[in-house]
């Protein structure tokens, strides 16, 4: 990637959801969330710390260590403690879990309706998908379900992105701004925030109904380019407490 050069870019998207270099812009974001069983849960965790409360074990169903936002929420959680800390946390995940990791996030929120588990961590978009159009398994009994949004009073939920930038080697690079330019508008983020089922960068921008639903939130602000650094550290900890 190539540094961009643009007041555009930098006064719209806000300073968290870029690089420091300018090298990636986030243009849309979807968070990495708790779902529940409102008939049996009643009280579900409010933070990521308390999913791997010993009280929740044998509920919880949670994607494969391979998952690349399990891989993020992980090295986030190192970027705001330490590996020591994020090692008990991993740990206390899998004492936890209902299942062995399998399937996608959809599926992880399907095991809360077929009764395998009562607590499930999935990203919002898959449940706005469902409530804009129907999934399997998911969108008929979606009332069952309750959400919450993670640390409120504390960092934040975890958040994953959709964003964009320049090649290294881009041979229109004039034109590559104007595109980049264009999708932190308001037209484009509205847009491109509602055919992803996700939350636009820019702060302003109307949310889509699916999400709308879901509601706002606080996001966690941490310096992504930091959490990228603990990837290596995370996978290494989900190996060593076979997190499959």
């Amino acid at each position: 990637m190539q540094s961009v050069d643009s007041a555009v870019l930098e006064t719209r998207v806000p300073a968290y959801l870029q690089d420091a270099d300018n090298q990636w812009f986030g243009f849309s974001q979807r968070s990495r969330i708790i779902f529940y069983d409102k008939n049996d849960v009643t009280d579900p965790p409010q933070t990521y710390a308390e999913l791997a409360d010993p009280k929740y074990k044998g509920m919880v169903c949670i994607r494969s260590s391979s998952n690349t936002y399990n891989q993020t929420l992980l090295a986030s959680i190192i970027t705001h403690t330490n590996e020591a800390a994020a090692k008990e946390w991993a740990q206390g995940i899998v004492d936890n879990m209902a299942r062995k990791p399998q399937g996608g996030d959809t599926d992880q929120m399907r095991g809360i309706i077929s009764g395998e588990c009562e607590i499930a961590v999935a990203n919002t978009y898959y449940f706005a998908r469902a409530i804009r159009t129907d999934v399997k398994g998911l969108s008929e009994q979606r009332e069952t379900i309750g959400w919450v949004f993670p640390d409120q009073d504390g960092n934040g939920a975890h958040m994953n992105l959709s964003g964009g930038g320049m090649a290294a080697h881009a041979p229109n690079r004039e034109n590559a701004i104007k595109f980049l330019e264009y999708l932190s508008s308001d037209s484009a983020q509205v847009y491109f925030s509602a055919g992803n089922d996700e939350y636009p960068s820019v702060p302003g921008v109307a949310l889509s109904p699916s999400i709308a639903e879901l509601g706002f939130f606080k996001p966690d602000d941490v310096n992504l380019s930091e959490v990228a650094n603990n990837l290596p550290a995370a996978q290494r900890i989900f190996n060593e407490v076979n997190w499959e």
